[in-house]
């Protein structure tokens, strides 16, 4: 479906500072190209969080994505333009309306959660300042779209697109949204790179964790063939994303950071594919 090339990101969160030093340079190092960083008031916050990842080692950054109502517009374009300006260019702005867990947290920062409509309203107005700000310079765009309006947005305004299906949604669907996906985008279609995130890989146990990642028991996960999970040796982790990317299109694979040292070896198999 792509000839794009592979590139590889780590998703996670700092804990202590010497913790997210650590693993941001180690990341570097086995040949990652992005550090990623979930939005959330149960965790650090991420725009200074990826400012010190970029400045202790050489990767791009990203949040991944940006709960909209968490921030007003300005509030968020503000930040997304100063980390593009202090990296350099190494910040990818992923954004979008907002987990419902997002709902609670947005009412403790005393802002208002809105409907569906209001809150993709505020992704456009935030994405529109962004581009004021930046200029000459732009902001790559990662949005996550499932739906057919949420789809249309990602269309038109998305460098970067994470297919929003949750870990039960058989290949079969996801292919289709990524197909639904080109067609709306039309010129477009091969300027936009697939993004997918992997709650695990390689062939470690499950870990307890991933039932609340999910909200599958991971038994089950495993049973069905899960988009969420990457299992096998590196040689067949290589070879499925290889397969995926042939059906889906996803090229941008980023990873839980528990599990960078099992994906390593991917990313040397699949170097330069």
């Amino acid at each position: 479906m792509t000839d794009r090339r592979f590139r590889f990101g780590v998703a996670g969160s700092p804990t202590t500072g010497a913790e997210w030093v650590k693993t941001v340079r180690q990341a570097a190092d086995l040949g990652f190209a992005t550090v990623l960083m979930p939005d959330g008031l149960q965790l650090p916050a991420p725009f200074s969080s990826l400012a010190m990842a970029a400045a202790v080692a050489d990767i791009r950054v990203g949040t991944f994505v940006a709960a909209a109502p968490l921030r007003t517009p300005r509030q968020a374009a503000w930040e997304a333009h100063t980390l593009t300006v202090l990296t350099d260019g190494r910040f990818e702005f992923g954004i979008g309306t907002g987990r419902p867990v997002a709902e609670q947290q947005t009412a403790e920062v005393g802002l208002r959660w809105g409907t569906a409509r209001e809150r993709r309203e505020q992704v456009i107005q935030t994405l529109d300042l962004l581009r004021e700000l930046d200029g000459e310079r732009r902001t790559p765009i990662m949005l996550a779209a499932g739906g057919p309006k949420a789809l249309a947005l990602a269309a038109e305004r998305a460098d970067i697109v994470s297919l929003a299906k949750d870990a039960t949604t058989p290949r079969e669907e996801v292919a289709a949204v990524a197909r639904e996906l080109r067609e709306l985008a039309g010129d477009r279609a091969d300027d936009i790179e697939l993004a997918m995130n992997l709650l695990a890989a390689g062939t470690r146990p499950l870990p307890p964790w991933t039932k609340r990642a999910s909200g599958v028991d991971p038994d089950e996960l495993e049973a069905m063939d899960s988009l969420m999970l990457l299992r096998g040796t590196p040689q067949e982790m290589a070879d499925e994303l290889l397969r995926r990317r042939d059906e889906i299109g996803a090229s941008y694979i980023s990873v839980n950071s528990g599990y960078l040292e099992d994906f390593a070896p991917v990313i040397e198999l699949l170097d330069g594919k």
